[in-house]
C-alpha cells in the first residue's frame, strides 16, 4: 500500500478512538519505531511526547525486551491459564511481589487495565457479599477520575467532566466526593476530608469501597493532591468498613518520581490495580493485587464463592514475558534516577512558564501538564507539534507530556519547547 492508499482506507473503514467521525483529528502511518523515535512511512520522524498512552517506558525496538519476546514465542505465545500455568506467569508474580505493599500477595492476571478494575470491583462486592452484606454493592470515588473504558469502570469516572456522560442514565449510580482541596506540595488541612467523612457516615451501609488513583489523577484530571489524603482515607474506610482500591494503572513504575504512588503516602490498600507500563508498552496486559483478608473471603470449597472473572488472555505468556524483562531493566539500568532527572529537566524548562489562558502548569516524576481554560485554545495542537517533530495529543483541556524514561536531554527539551512555542506564536 502506498501512503495514501493506507490513509484513504483507514479513513473509510477503521475506527479511532476518542476523536469526531466527521472531523477527526490526523493519524499518521507509522513505519517503525525505535527509542523514543516514531518513524512514518513518508521518513518522517517524531520524538514520542506520550510513551504510547504512558505504557512505552523503555522505548520501542527494546533488545532486551524483543529478545524476551522472541525467546518466548519460540516455546508458546498463549495458553489459557484456566486448568494450566506456566514459568513466565509464575515468576512474573514473584517478581512483582517484593515491589508492592507487603500485605498485597494475591495476584490475579488481566487483560488490560480496564479490566483489572473491572476484575477489583468485582472482588469488593463479593467479598462483602461473603460477609453477609448484601447491600454494600455501590463504590465511592473522587472528582476528575479516571478507571478505564469498559462498563463498571466508566461509572466511577468522572460522570460530569469525564468522557462518559453519554452512558450516565444507564451506569450504576456510584458516589462521588470533591477533588482533595490539598494540592501535592501543600500543607495538610483536616477539611480536605470531610467529604468523604461525611459521605461514609451516611453511606457506608451501601459502599462496597472507596477507589481512587493515589496522588496523581491521570486523564480525568491530571491533578496531584497531597499523599496525606491516603492516610485519612484508609482510616475512614477502617472504621466505616469499607475496602480501599489502588488504580496504579497509570501511576505505576515510575511515573510519579516513585515506583508506585502509593510510596507517597505509606498506605497499603486492600486491592490495587496495575497495566499500562507493566510490559513496557510491548503488549496488553494487567493484575489485581489483592490482601489476605479480600482473598481469605473466596477461600472455600464451595464452587459459588470462586472469583468468577476468567479474560480469555490472562496470564498470556508473550506479556508474561515483556514484564519480566521490563521490571529487569528498570531494577538493572537505574530508571528511578532516570525519572529524577527527567523531573528536574522539565522543572528547569517549564517553572515560571504561563500565560493568560494558562490556568496552571503542573510537575511531577515524568509527567508535565499544562491546564488551559477553554480546550479551544488547543485544538490543532497535534498537528502542530507533528509539524515540529513531535507527537502529543491533548484532550480536554490538559497539554502534557509523559515520555519515555530513556529520552535524552535535548529530546525532552523539544518537547517542552514545542509545549512553550505553541503558546508563544499568538
Amino acid at each position: 500500500m502506498t501512503t495514501e492508499e493506507l490513509l484513504h482506507f483507514d479513513r473509510e473503514h477503521i475506527w479511532h478512538p476518542y476523536t469526531s467521525t466527521i472531523d477527526p483529528l490526523p493519524v499518521y502511518p507509522v513505519e517503525r519505531a525505535e527509542g523514543v523515535t516514531i518513524t512514518l512511512k513518508d521518513g518522517r520522524k517524531l520524538i514520542d511526547g506520550m510513551s504510547s498512552w504512558w505504557a512505552a517506558v523503555h522505548g520501542y525496538n527494546h533488545p532486551v525486551l524483543n529478545a524476551a519476546a522472541k525467546a518466548q514465542l519460540d516455546k508458546m505465545s498463549h495458553i489459557m491459564f484456566g486448568g494450566f500455568t506456566h514459568e513466565p506467569a509464575v515468576e512474573l508474580a514473584a517478581k512483582l511481589l517484593p515491589l508492592l505493599p507487603p500485605s498485597m500477595q494475591k495476584i490475579f492476571f488481566a487483560d488490560s487495565g480496564s479490566v483489572a478494575v473491572e476484575v477489583a470491583m468485582k472482588m469488593a462486592i463479593q467479598y462483602w457479599q461473603s460477609q453477609g452484606k448484601q447491600k454494600k454493592y455501590a463504590f465511592a470515588t473522587i472528582r476528575s477520575g479516571y478507571h478505564g473504558d469498559t462498563w463498571h469502570a466508566m461509572s466511577v469516572c468522572d460522570p460530569v467532566t469525564g468522557m462518559h456522560g453519554i452512558f450516565s442514565g444507564s451506569l450504576p449510580v456510584q458516589y462521588f466526593i470533591p477533588q482533595p482541596s490539598v494540592r501535592f506540595e501543600e500543607k495538610w488541612d483536616e477539611k480536605a476530608i470531610e467529604p468523604l467523612k461525611d459521605l461514609l457516615e451516611k453511606h457506608a451501609e451501601e459502599i462496597a469501597a472507596l477507589i481512587l488513583e493515589p496522588v496523581v489523577q491521570g486523564a480525568g484530571g491530571m491533578y496531584f493532591y497531597s499523599p496525606t489524603f491516603l492516610i485519612a482515607a484508609r482510616e475512614l474506610c477502617d472504621r466505616y468498613q469499607v475496602l480501599l482500591i489502588f488504580d496504579e494503572i497509570a501511576t505505576g513504575f515510575g511515573r510519579t518520581g516513585r515506583l508506585f504512588a502509593w510510596e507517597w503516602a505509606g498506605v497499603e490498600p486492600d486491592i490495587m490495580c496495575i497495566g499500562k507500563a507493566l510490559t513496557g508498552g510491548y503488549i496488553g496486559h494487567a493484575v489485581t493485587v489483592a490482601n489476605h483478608k479480600v482473598f481469605d473471603a473466596f477461600y472455600s470449597d464451595n464452587d459459588r464463592h470462586a472469583l468468577m472473572h476468567g479474560p480469555t488472555f490472562m496470564g498470556n505468556a508473550l506479556a508474561c514475558s515483556a514484564a519480566l524483562a521490563s521490571i529487569e531493566l528498570f531494577e538493572t539500568q537505574n530508571y528511578m534516577e532516570k525519572i529524577q532527572k527527567i523531573e528536574a529537566i522539565t522543572r528547569r524548562e517549564m517553572e515560571g512558564f504561563t500565560d493568560p489562558r494558562i490556568r496552571e502548569v503542573r510537575m511531577m516524576g515524568g509527567c508535565v501538564c499544562v491546564e488551559v481554560y477553554d480546550p479551544a485554545v488547543l485544538k490543532g495542537y497535534q498537528e502542530y507539534a507533528y509539524k515540529r517533530g513531535v507527537f502529543s495529543r491533548p484532550f480536554l483541556n490538559y497539554l502534557y507530556a509523559m515520555v519515555p524514561y530513556i529520552i535524552k536531554e535535548e529530546e525532552l527539551v523539544q518537547v517542552l519547547q514545542c509545549m512553550k512555542d505553541w503558546f508563544a506564536r499568538r
